[in-house]
């Protein structure tokens, strides 16, 4: 008899812990994903720092599934789902292939919005992969190298100005380690510069930062921050973007209309892979909000119980675009799955989200946790991080490479990987010029 053929599309956590929950199970599973690897996403603002390698937060998905004798990986990017056909087709650049299913998973994430402002993308990249995280590697470094050779006062102030938009945790820990580059790891190793001159702006739109986390626990986060030299301007909203300045609206005077930089991050939204809008085409359903595909109890596609849709995709009791929603939707689909195919068992088991706290990273040594009504802040809160963190890891080397880098990065001013390539340098040089934006319409009247 052939066995069930289980297709997943994606290597996140929920892909890839449904691939694992499946081991022993009398399926057949295929892996589909665009990357060769299985992304550790919330450390990447760690590779775009200097602190980690790509290798680190980024093993081989073939390797991690190398003793799993029913699972098989396909790289690809899917670009059709035929829920009456139940067949999947991904492609490699001219190779296209299609692969038929008994039942489907699908975990192909999410990523950065711009809010209907795709030409933004160019000039404040997002942090979703390892392509992004590297991208911004060379920018942020190549920022201090290029302020150090710029004459011009006003040109390198440029350089030197680093904006991050979006104060969730990427955000957050994006911006206090920037800071923590400037302050620590760079100092005496410029002559004409400061790094620690570095002007490092966290805006977003709301009037407060970590509004997942309390009150209490954003206030104190928001401090710290302070305290290590960043800006914090709430309750702006970000109106242009160019590779040479930045523009906001609001009620902040101390930011102004515009500000020249040369680096900028975008962590200010997220919307669920486009592959949500193939699937609405072909259910005839409307995505909810974020591009989020309406599921059924059990993460199933209404209409469809061969076919879930997991993690953050799936739109379902208004649950938070977290690694543990991806990782117990994942490890949920597989065990319904096997249900069917073992024991013959139909009826749906509603999939119960245990949320085990949220944690996020402000600077060394210092962290904010919410553990339910446990709050923590400062040293105890980050060593709960660290080994939070480690724990979801995959594979021992990479947790010992890990603990190493984490080791030279905290405990004293080193980092590891501050490589950046000629070609990323050279693109970056071709800024120095200041270029004026457009004319506020106000000016142009005049």
């Amino acid at each position: 008899m052939n066995p069930h053929r289980v297709v997943i599309i994606g290597s996140g956590f929920g892909g890839l812990f449904a691939a694992r929950r499946l081991k022993g199970a009398p399926v057949s599973v295929t892996v589909i994903a665009r990357t060769s690897h299985h992304l550790f996403q919330p450390l990447l603002y760690q590779v775009a720092t200097g602190i980690l390698s790509e290798g680190e937060i980024a093993p081989p998905t073939r390797d991690i599934l190398r003793h799993q004798r029913n699972a098989s990986v396909l790289l690809g990017e899917v670009v059709d789902i035929d829920l009456e056909a139940r067949t999947v087709t991904s492609r490699v650049i001219d190779h296209q292939v299609v692969r038929e299913y008994d039942s489907l998973i699908v975990a192909a994430g999410a990523e950065s919005s711009y809010f209907g402002h795709d030409e933004w993308v160019s000039a404040a990249p997002g942090l979703k992969s390892i392509d992004d995280a590297l991208e911004l590697r060379g920018r942020i470094l190549g920022a201090f190298e290029m302020a150090e050779i710029e004459d011009d006062p006003e040109a390198r102030a440029a350089w030197m100005t680093f904006v991050v938009v979006g104060a969730g945790a990427t955000g957050v820990e994006m911006a206090g380690q920037i800071a923590d580059l400037s302050h620590h790891t760079l100092r005496s190793n410029f002559r004409k510069i400061d790094p620690a001159d570095a002007r490092i702006l966290l805006v977003d739109g709301l009037p407060r930062i970590l509004t997942q986390f309390s009150p209490q626990l954003s206030a104190k986060a928001a401090k710290r921050l302070e305290e290590i030299g960043v800006e914090l301007h709430l309750g702006v909203r970000v109106t242009g973007v160019d590779e040479h300045w930045i523009e906001f609206s609001g009620e902040d005077p101390t930011l102004g209309h515009r500000i020249e930089t040369r680096t900028k991050v975008w962590a200010a939204g997220v919307t669920a892979s486009p592959l949500g809008a193939i699937l609405a085409q072909a259910g005839g359903f409307e995505l909810a909000k974020g591009g989020r595909v309406p599921v059924t109890s059990n993460c199933s596609l209404p209409g469809h119980p061969e076919v879930f849709v997991i993690g953050d995709m799936m739109a379902l009791d208004d649950l938070p675009g977290v690694a543990e929603v991806a990782l117990q939707s994942g490890r949920h689909a597989a065990v319904e799955i096997t249900r069917r195919v073992s024991e013959g068992e139909t009826a749906p088991k509603p999939f119960h989200y245990h949320d085990l706290g949220t944690l996020a990273s402000i600077s060394r040594s210092y962290a904010v946790a919410e553990l339910g009504p446990i709050k923590v802040t400062g040293l105890l809160a980050w060593v709960l991080w660290l080994f939070v963190h480690l724990a979801f890891l995959t594979g021992f080397k990479n947790r010992v490479t890990t603990v190493f880098h984490w080791a030279v990065s905290f405990i004293g001013r080193g980092r590891a990987e501050r490589t950046i390539t000629m070609q990323q340098f050279l693109a970056r040089r071709s800024l120095s010029a200041r270029v004026p934006g457009p004319a506020r319409p106000e000016q142009a009247a005049d």
